[in-house]
């Protein structure tokens, strides 16, 4: 079940439709060339960009805006985060820890936009923010130890138990992609599902104020889950030994700068 959109509808008649037609696409009677989902994730990405080229061109180290004291707050408290997490690396995954907190809290709460629909109530959606974070983490494993290093990461400290514990590992890691896709999705589905089942057969003014607070709440929540899981596996990836981690450590947190922001926001 997924509610349709009046925007998606709307862009795909007028827009994509024709577009999709002139390139030689049929389309069936009520079929549009571009699911409702896509569109919004069109949306999302395209206010994201113009969002980021704007503050990129007023980023001021005299006269900060008060948008950009805004992104620093947020980008300190992701660092901050990111630091005690994921360790002294941690500088390097902040642009795409912060751009993937924003777009999946965009497209969790836009739903509540009359006309939208949130595309995170889509399990495709979900799965194709997952996927990418999979991918990542164990990019930057292989990167940090080579292929063979980061194989015997699986296998555990004891080694023989490592029969055992790898194919354990590799079952839990392959898994962290359903986890991750089925918990946003099932969260921001069923927020959708008694949003829209209270505003159709109960009081719809009164219901959609009270629960448009909680779903707001729990919208960020699952954003911020998202990303702390992010920072979790990229931690469990790129991890050291404690000798290497005690002869490296103790670096101080450092406030972003102007340049910091732009390099994250580009």
């Amino acid at each position: 079940m997924h509610e349709q959109s009046p925007v998606a509808n709307f862009i795909n008649q007028y827009l994509l439709d024709p577009i999709a037609r002139a390139l030689g696409f049929h389309l069936e009677a009520g079929q549009h060339a571009v699911p409702d989902h896509i569109v919004m994730i069109l949306l999302i990405s395209l206010g994201l960009i113009t969002f980021a080229l704007w503050l990129r061109c007023r980023l001021s180290v005299d006269n900060p805006s008060r948008m950009q004291h805004l992104v620093e707050v947020l980008l300190e408290a992701l660092q901050g985060l990111a630091q005690s997490v994921i360790g002294k690396d941690y500088r390097r995954f902040v642009p795409l820890l912060l751009v993937l907190g924003i777009y999946i809290l965009i497209g969790n709460i836009i739903g509540m936009v009359p006309g939208f629909i949130s595309p995170t109530s889509n399990f495709n959606v979900t799965a194709s923010c997952a996927i990418p974070v999979f991918l990542y983490y164990n990019y930057h494993g292989i990167r940090k130890h080579g292929l063979f290093g980061y194989i015997l990461h699986f296998m555990g400290p004891v080694w023989w138990l490592a029969w055992l514990l790898f194919p354990v590992e590799i079952v839990s890691h392959m898994a962290r992609m359903f986890s991750l896709s089925m918990r946003l999705f099932g969260n921001i589905f069923a927020e959708e599902l008694i949003i829209a089942s209270l505003n159709q057969y109960i009081f719809p003014f009164l219901t959609s104020i009270l629960v448009m607070f909680l779903a707001l709440f729990a919208s960020t929540i699952q954003a911020f889950i998202f990303v702390l899981l992010t920072m979790v596996y990229l931690s469990g990836a790129v991890e050291e030994s404690e000798g290497h981690k005690e002869e490296h450590g103790g670096a101080e947190h450092e406030s972003p700068t102007p340049t910091q922001v732009q390099a994250a926001v580009a």
